[in-house]
């Protein structure tokens, strides 16, 4: 008996490490037990594919995002989950495959989300960040390799990346659907799944290592369009306390964002694109005929008097905004080609059609004698019009109604082999995020100290809502008076001018204008 016992006891003895590879990757969530993978080099624990909702499929097409079906047993999270319904992805330009979903299904059944994190202790009360993609609200996804969480996690973020559903999916308003919705309002079902997944750290990054009370949302390009939405809308008070936004927002005041009605009137065009009768019928659609069916343009961000009661311009200058700490920028070269006036007297003359009496103003700040100097003032318009002046306007705004503060930056560091795009749209992802590891170029010391310089800065703001620290150039937050940004800069990273004022100011009279004739 007593060698029996031995013999058990060092068959145990024995069995533990097995246990704890097996079993130290076990986290419970509010709808089932989970595992992932532990990094045997780094010790950062990863989870890939948890569902944060039910599959918005069938039925629940173009409904509100549901409740996670509870499961019994321990749920595999170790591979990344479909990705919302899109066009195939195919390296353009400067969008290499780092940039682009890697080859896992794709599929309407998205709703899924991914964490990093050092810690699965609930002791541990580690800052957050929720990275929201872009691609235009028609592609992308969390698991894109540009948005690996592994070396923010090792600098202490607990760093999730979410789906969201895209295109037709994410924004198709109906009448239909707002007469069945108990909200009176269709669309923006791309912002609720974000809010669904916003929820879902709240009941469960605990167990994950994360603070609920020191939550960041971030995101680049349409996932900052998303993040300016999420700081607007009602329904995400307490949801996060402070937000990152890069190279985008939705402070126009020109018809961008859609009226209900009129984003009512698209979807019924969409419907009769696809040859159907109902609602009912386009639920029973495949997936494919419908990403197929519809153009880009025809759906977005919609005013449905739910998630958005009106635009964000009149939410932040009525301060009913969700009054946090905001970091946001733009890149120096990331307007996008515009076609049009070649030389300076056509140039002149199609500005003063579309300008009026503004033509004077737009020509002083986006001038055009020169072929040459015509299409650097196009492509600055437009960076400035997509981009810079939704930041711009983002800090004037909430430093001058709302009391929390605001750090604004411009991104001028051109990655190698990329000169003849310069400081591109989503350039500075893998800086900001740590991930000049998944992006395969002849890094210099230069970008890898723009690297962590910017990386360090965005933990400390997730940690505190002040990008500052030791060892960092001061960043002093947005105020009129000085309107100097944090340049990142091969050369030098620090405080200067805002060299695009001219035009930021040149846009508020036009975007007035606007607002005016629009009334």
């Amino acid at each position: 008996m007593k060698k029996y016992t031995c013999y058990l006891l060092i068959k145990i003895l024995f069995s533990l490490p097995a246990l704890a590879q097996t079993g130290n990757t076990i986290v419970k969530t509010n709808a089932g037990t989970v595992s992932g993978v532990k990094s045997a080099s780094t010790g950062i624990y990863s989870y890939k594919g948890i569902p944060f909702a039910a599959a918005p499929v069938h039925d629940l097409r173009w409904k509100a995002p549901q409740p996670v079906p509870a499961w019994k047993g321990v749920k595999k999270c170790e591979a990344f989950a479909p990705s919302a319904p899109q066009g195939k992805p195919v390296p353009f330009m400067m969008y290499t495959s780092e940039f682009l979903i890697p080859e896992e299904p794709i599929n309407e059944d998205c709703l899924y989300l991914n964490v990093w994190t050092s810690s699965i202790s609930t002791r541990s009360k580690k800052p957050v960040i929720v990275w929201i993609h872009g691609g235009g609200f028609i592609a992308g996804s969390g698991s894109c390799p540009i948005y690996n969480g592994e070396n923010m996690a090792k600098k202490g973020i607990v760093f999730v990346t979410i789906n969201y559903r895209l295109g037709v999916f994410g924004f198709l308003a109906h009448p239909e659907l707002t007469k069945e919705s108990s909200t009176h309002s269709s669309g923006n079902y791309a912002f609720l799944d974000q809010i669904a997944a916003l929820k879902w750290v709240q009941k469960n990054i605990a167990a994950f290592g994360g603070d609920p009370k020191r939550v960041t949302i971030a995101g680049q390009s349409a996932g900052s369009f998303s993040v300016n939405a999420l700081a607007a809308s009602p329904l995400t008070k307490g949801l996060f306390q402070r937000v990152i936004a890069e190279s985008g927002g939705m402070f126009n005041r020109d018809g961008r964002t859609l009226t209900l009605q009129t984003a009512e009137q698209n979807g019924l065009k969409i419907q009769e694109n696809v040859k159907a009768n109902s609602i009912a019928e386009m639920r029973k659609m495949p997936a494919d005929d419908l990403v197929k069916a519809v153009s880009m343009g025809i759906v977005g961000a919609v005013i449905d008097g739910y998630v958005l009661p009106t635009d964000v311009y009149s939410i932040y200058d009525a301060v009913k905004q969700n009054d946090v700490p905001v970091l946001t920028g733009w890149n120096r070269d990331e307007g996008f080609p515009q076609g049009g006036a070649s030389n300076p007297a056509d140039y002149k003359a199609a500005a003063e059609k579309q300008y009026g009496e503004l033509a004077t103003a737009f020509l002083q700040s986006y001038p055009g004698n020169t072929e040459n100097e015509i299409r650097q003032s196009q492509l600055k318009w437009s960076r400035d019009n997509i981009f810079a002046w939704h930041a711009y306007t983002w800090a004037k705004l909430q430093t001058s109604k709302g009391k929390s503060k605001v750090y604004v930056y411009q991104f001028d560091r051109v990655p190698p082999e990329n000169e003849k795009y310069g400081a591109f749209h989503s350039a500075e992802i893998a800086y900001a995020l740590n991930t000049l590891h998944t992006w395969h170029r002849p890094w210099t010391e230069a970008d890898k100290k723009i690297e962590e310089t910017m990386s360090s800065y965005w933990v400390n703001f997730a940690a505190s809502g002040n990008p500052n620290g030791n060892g960092l150039p001061e960043w002093k937050p947005y105020n009129d008076m000085s309107a100097a940004v944090m340049e990142f800069d091969e050369k030098q990273t620090g405080m200067k001018p805002m060299a695009a004022k001219t035009g930021f100011d040149f846009i508020d009279r036009y975007q007035e204008q606007l607002h005016q004739n629009a009334k």
